[in-house]
């Protein structure tokens, strides 16, 4: 890399639309860098890594991971952040890379086939991280169109898009809430375990990785899935429980448990969660699944009493109130991660040193990282109602990218529609018209799910 690569932010590092909440703003800089700690032998047939959803938390922890390696170590990574700015993303997580020759940003959408394939070819991307989801459990009860979405059909288009540009590793990061509530008393899940979620944001998890698996079979697409306990640290936005409560507490309000606040989860410190991505690039095997497990579960009540010992408050009855539980909530997670133990990956990150951390920086930049968060504060997240669907198009307003090809499609093989005598355009009944989308033949009844 020469003198020259690395001088300044590159003009493909500048997004074509920035939310008027991410501002300018130059917060980044004094704010402490974050990496894993993985060293790893560069892959031979990986060049380009494309991280989707690569504005939102825990991902620019892996940009610096990798950036440091090839700085470093001279590896030939080049990292392309794939990210459409939703309300949970900032630039601020990863504007310190900007001036890396190595490191460029992609606005654009996963729902979206023409943005999708625009980045792989523009910078010939050869691997994928597939982060990219609605991940917010109340947010999914309320508004679950979008999760089907951004995570179902979201996941289709990248796989779809993989495939055709012969793509070397997908990786996709699910969850381990699909595998649904575990009992106490019952063993940690492993890999090949049913799975049974219970909300819609854990289902549509489940239902990409049926796609993701699909691809595999009948594709031979080489991917690899990884599922999470839930992962905590800076940068991440505060609609989740950690970072929602630490800004709480900062503001002197107090925190609000659902239920009887007596459900447990692992929690597993970002750099950890860093760690393990790393390592299942560099040592997993293409068609296997890596659970990502924590050895620290923790209740959401004792979870309470640990941030406000964080913050010097004693009297915890004057700092948490309860209100109603969710339609359901799971009362434990528990996943078995020896698979990927067995590759090398070990948690080095003890709670209470991450919760620190965690808290110490969410108490200095919390507030000013992504803007106004108000609203985000509150028990229960405030969605607007979800849209009619019509039947005629895909479902929760999916991709108008594709409609459009449909309606091309038909027309040009109707031709012209048409008309009577008066002028006015006759009706067809075009109901089981032939189509054809990448090479296949579609009949319209297939094409509106009937």
């Amino acid at each position: 890399m020469t003198d020259s690569d690395s001088q300044g932010p590159k003009p493909d590092a500048v997004p074509k639309f920035v939310p008027e909440r991410l501002g300018a703003t130059e917060l980044w800089k004094e704010a402490p860098i974050f990496m894993g700690t993985t060293k790893f032998d560069p892959l031979p047939d990986v060049g380009t890594i494309m991280i989707t959803g690569g504005a939102g938390f825990m991902y620019d922890l892996y940009f610096s991971t990798l950036i440091e390696a090839a700085m470093i170590d001279e590896l030939e990574y080049r990292i392309v952040c794939f990210d459409k700015l939703d309300y949970c993303a900032t630039l601020n997580n990863h504007r310190i890379l900007d001036a890396y020759a190595n490191f460029s940003f992609f606005q654009g959408d996963i729902a979206s086939p023409a943005d999708v394939t625009e980045c792989l070819e523009k910078y010939q991307i050869d691997t994928i991280f597939h982060f990219a989801a609605q991940s917010h459990v109340d947010l999914s009860f309320g508004n679950s169109y979008s999760f089907t979405a951004t995570n179902v059909y979201g996941t289709h288009v990248m796989l779809e898009c993989a495939k055709a540009a012969a793509i070397r590793r997908f990786v996709h990061i699910s969850t381990d809430e699909v595998y649904g509530e575990v009992d106490e008393a019952s063993e940690d899940l492993m890999e090949s375990s049913i799975l049974a979620p219970t909300n819609p944001y854990a289902a549509s998890k489940a239902a990409a990785e049926m796609l993701v698996n699909a691809y595999w079979k009948s594709f031979k697409l080489p991917v690899m899935i990884a599922r999470s306990n839930n992962v905590y640290g800076p940068h991440q936005y505060p609609e989740k429980v950690i970072p929602k409560f630490t800004c709480l507490l900062e503001r002197g309000q107090k925190v609000v448990l659902h239920g009887d606040g007596k459900h447990t989860r692992r929690y597993l410190y970002a750099g950890d969660s860093v760690d393990a991505f790393d390592t299942i690039l560099h040592k997993g095997s293409i068609g296997q699944i890596y659970n990502i497990g924590s050895a620290d579960e923790i209740s959401n009540l004792a979870l309470c009493s640990k941030l406000l010992t964080e913050f010097g408050l004693l009297e915890t009855d004057n700092w948490i109130s309860h209100s109603q539980d969710r339609p359901f909530n799971d009362r434990r997670y528990a996943v078995n991660g020896q698979k990927l133990c067995d590759l090398g990956w070990q948690q080095k990150t003890p709670f209470d040193k991450g919760l620190k951390i965690t808290v110490d920086w969410y108490r200095k930049y919390g507030e000013r990282w992504w803007g106004n968060i108000d609203h985000i504060l509150g028990t229960f997240p405030v969605v607007k109602p979800p849209p009619l669907v019509p039947e005629y198009k895909l479902r929760a307003g999916l991709d108008s990218d594709l409609d459009s090809m449909l309606n091309d499609e038909r027309r040009a093989m109707q031709g012209p529609r048409p008309t009577s005598a008066n002028g006015i355009h006759k009706a067809t009944d075009d109901k089981h018209a032939a189509l054809r989308v990448n090479g296949e033949t579609l009949s319209r009844s297939t094409v509106d799910g009937h």
